[in-house]
C-alpha cells in the first residue's frame, strides 16, 4: 500500500526560500473546509434540508437549552439573526423543530421526527473522519494542538465569535503537569487533560474574559 502522506524532506522549504509556510497552512486549511463544505452539502441535499438546517438541527440535539435559542444559535453558527430565524420557521413547517413555549426567546426543541432525522445527519463528516483515521496519532494531538490556539488567537482577534474550548477556558492550566500523557490540567473538574481530551465545544466552558 502506497502511503498519501508527504516525507518530512518534502515538507521542508529549500535553502533560501521564503517563510510562506503560514500561507501553506492557510491554502491546506482553506481546502479541507472546501471539503467540509461539499460533505455537508451533500448530506443536506439527501435529506432535503440546506446546509443551515443541518446545523440547526445537530445543535438542538446536543446543546443544552440555554443555547437552544434562536440567538444563540446564529452568533455560535455566525450567521444573521434573521437567517436563523428563516431557517428554523422551515425546520417547524416541515415538523421537525418546535418551541418549548409561547414566548420568543422559548429554548427550541427538536420533535420525535427531528431527533430522528439528526441522528441520521451526525455521520455527515465521516468522509473526512476515514481519512484522518488512518493517520499517526501524535501527529493529530500536535495538529488538534495548533488548531486549538490558532481558533483561541482568532477568537481573542473577534475573527471568531464563539469559541467554547478548553483552551479559552478560565478553568483550563496549560502544561501543569509533568506527565506528558496529560499535561493540562480542568480546574473545573480537578482533573489532568491530555491533548486528545481537550474539548472543542464546552457546556461548562467559561470565558476567561469578565
Amino acid at each position: 500500500m502506497v502511503s498519501d502522506r508527504l516525507p518530512e524532506d518534502e515538507l521542508a522549504l529549500p535553502p533560501g526560500a521564503p517563510p510562506d509556510v503560514d500561507a501553506k497552512l492557510v491554502a491546506a486549511l482553506e481546502r479541507v473546509g472546501q471539503a467540509l463544505r461539499v460533505q455537508m452539502w451533500d448530506m443536506a441535499k439527501q435529506h432535503g434540508v440546506s446546509p443551515t438546517q443541518l446545523q440547526v438541527l445537530l445543535r438542538l440535539a446536543g446543546d443544552p437549552p440555554a443555547r437552544r435559542r434562536i440567538g444563540v444559535l446564529a452568533a455560535e453558527l455566525d450567521v444573521t439573526h434573521p437567517t436563523l430565524s428563516d431557517a428554523v420557521a422551515v425546520l417547524r413547517r416541515k415538523g421537525l423543530v418546535h418551541r418549548d413555549s409561547g414566548s420568543r426567546k422559548a429554548a427550541l426543541s427538536l420533535s420525535p421526527r427531528g431527533q430522528a432525522l439528526a441522528a441520521e445527519l451526525t455521520d455527515w463528516d465521516h468522509r473526512t473522519r476515514h481519512q484522518l483515521a488512518d493517520l499517526p496519532t501524535a501527529d493529530k494531538r500536535a495538529t488538534l494542538r495548533l488548531l486549538l490556539d490558532l481558533i483561541a488567537g482568532l477568537h481573542s482577534r473577534g475573527a471568531i465569535t464563539v469559541a467554547r474550548m478548553c483552551v479559552t477556558c478560565r478553568f483550563f492550566r496549560r502544561d501543569a503537569h509533568p506527565d506528558p500523557a496529560r499535561p493540562h490540567h480542568c480546574a473545573l473538574v480537578d482533573a489532568p487533560l491530555g491533548t486528545g481530551e481537550l474539548r472543542i465545544d464546552c457546556a461548562e466552558h467559561e470565558s476567561r474574559v469578565a
